[in-house]
């Protein structure tokens, strides 16, 4: 199979998030079935925080098992600098949007921001979690897109290829999870909205395959997945701030089981690939 092939089987397994992005264009449905959609995504990201640590771990773990010291410091270090990262960089950007925020919000006199401003600044910080997500998914598949790419230079296409297909199924689940915040808030989504958002999550999956078949590197794969596993939790921290305050507690939970069960359900397939 030609690299351009490969690279084309990629791009599908990126954009198959598009299957999941539209169910943010359903109309404003109940609090408690927000609630419940909101706490679904709870649950596949946390899955997705395990599934990137597992991964990114294991080049470690492998040295570790042959006392390559240097090979488990470079790798231990570029983790542990990802994750605080993605992590705490989050964190002080999130906390310098808030008080741009509170700047805007203050009324300059007397029916300088009427409510309607008020409720679309309000909307607008789902938006920006949407965005996080798309962002944090981004990253995982980018370094997804090398496994990819790496298994098709080292000559192993039949395990590209069913990389590409448990991937692609995998991508599905995550795009609900970009758009879940965006429903909890009762904001719908444009279609330019939408496809900005399949393009930074479901995008790096092609430009991984691409990179992937030209170089094969553990210390940068691990770079990405420490970034991306930073910035899902980041985003599961939010997500359960959300799930706390507007939904009840056992239809939370259950959901939550929900999300996870499904993230194990799709990362099943890949498993069965590398089997």
């Amino acid at each position: 199979m030609s690299s351009a092939n490969i690279a084309l089987l990629g791009a599908i397994a990126g954009f198959t998030i598009y299957l999941g992005l539209p169910l943010g264009r359903l109309r404003t449905p109940a609090p408690r079935l927000r609630s419940g959609l909101n706490a679904v995504a709870i649950g596949i990201l946390i899955f997705l925080v395990w599934d990137v640590l597992t991964h990114a771990w294991e080049p470690v773990d492998e040295a570790l098992s042959k006392h390559d010291w240097t090979s488990v410091a470079s790798g231990g270090l570029t983790l542990a600098a990802g994750l605080t990262i993605g992590l705490a960089g989050l964190v002080h950007y999130d906390a310098w949007i808030a008080r741009r925020r509170a700047v805007q919000a203050r009324p300059a006199g007397p029916g300088a921001a009427t409510s309607a401003e008020l409720a679309h600044r309000a909307r607008s910080q789902a938006g920006s979690l949407a965005l996080m997500i798309a962002t944090g998914i981004g990253l995982h598949n980018f370094a997804e897109g090398l496994a990819i790419g790496n298994s098709a230079a080292q000559g192993e296409l039949s395990l590209a290829v069913l990389l590409i297909i448990g991937f692609g199924l995998h991508n599905a689940t995550e795009g609900f999870g970009i758009v879940a915040p965006l429903a909890a808030e009762g904001e719908r989504p444009s279609w330019p909205t939408l496809l900005l958002l399949g393009l930074i999550g479901g995008g790096p999956t092609f430009l991984g395959t691409i990179v992937g078949q030209h170089l094969v590197n553990d210390t940068l794969s691990i770079a990405f997945l420490g970034l991306a596993a930073g910035s899902i939790l980041f985003v599961v921290i939010e997500l359960l701030a959300v799930a706390r305050r507007s939904g009840p507690k056992a239809l939370t939970t259950w959901c939550i089981l929900l999300g996870l069960l499904l993230g194990f359900a799709t990362d099943a397939v890949v498993t069965a690939a590398g089997a």
